[in-house]
Parts: C-alpha cells; sequence; structure tokens
C-alpha cells in the first residue's frame, strides 16, 4: 500500500515538472541578460527579449556535465561551446517576433526566447 502510494506522488511529480511547470519569465531590456548553466538547467530558462534588436547573452556554466558544454539555437543555426566556469558572450541577431528554442546537444537542458 505504501508503495502504491510513493508510486502515485512521483507520477504526480513528473507530470507537473514536464508538463505542468512553467518557469517564470526575464525579460532583457537593457540588450543583455546573464544566464547560468547548473544544476540540469538553465536560469532563467524563459527570456523575453525585444524583436529587432540584437542583443548579448551571457552564458555562466557551472556544471561539469558534458552535455552543459555546449548551447545551440538550432532555430537561428547558432551553437557555441560553454567553458566551464568562465563567462560566454553570445551575440544574437535581431530576431522576429516569435518563440525560439535554445538546449543542450542532448536537448536535456532546455530554454525558450520569446521575441516580441
Amino acid at each position: 500500500m505504501i508503495f502504491n502510494i510513493l508510486g502515485l506522488i512521483l507520477i504526480c511529480l513528473i507530470v507537473w515538472w514536464f508538463w505542468l511547470y512553467k518557469p517564470t519569465q526575464v525579460s532583457a531590456n537593457e540588450g543583455s541578460i546573464t544566464v547560468i548553466v547548473e544544476g540540469g538547467t538553465y536560469q532563467p530558462s524563459r527570456i523575453k527579449l525585444p524583436a529587432g534588436r540584437p542583443v548579448t547573452i551571457e552564458f555562466l556554466r557551472k556544471d561539469a556535465s558534458p552535455c552543459a558544454a555546449l548551447v545551440l539555437f538550432s532555430d537561428l543555426d547558432i551553437s557555441e561551446e560553454l567553458p566551464l566556469n568562465q563567462s560566454k558572450s553570445l551575440v544574437l541577431p535581431a530576431m522576429s517576433p516569435g518563440e525560439y528554442a535554445f538546449n543542450c546537444q542532448m536537448q536535456m537542458y532546455r530554454g525558450t526566447l520569446v521575441v516580441e
């Protein structure tokens, strides 16, 4: 009986994490923002950007996992290697309104750029 209850709780947590959880959105109005790569996530993972202006994103990788070593912006044909415990600047071109995903090469770390 206890295992069944623990199993249901675990299923609920998995459903919440993968389908119901929506990370907070951070705005980059000044044209620059810092993203920390740590603990299997990008912090912040949802970034609001202005349309039609280039933006600089600073990535600070604190996670030694090999998966965290690369960030990909597939829609923009951009990929950059992230050095461990060092800041890496990435200048993104002016973008049209929409949502642009960014992730690691295995898509375990995920983020979204919301361009308005």
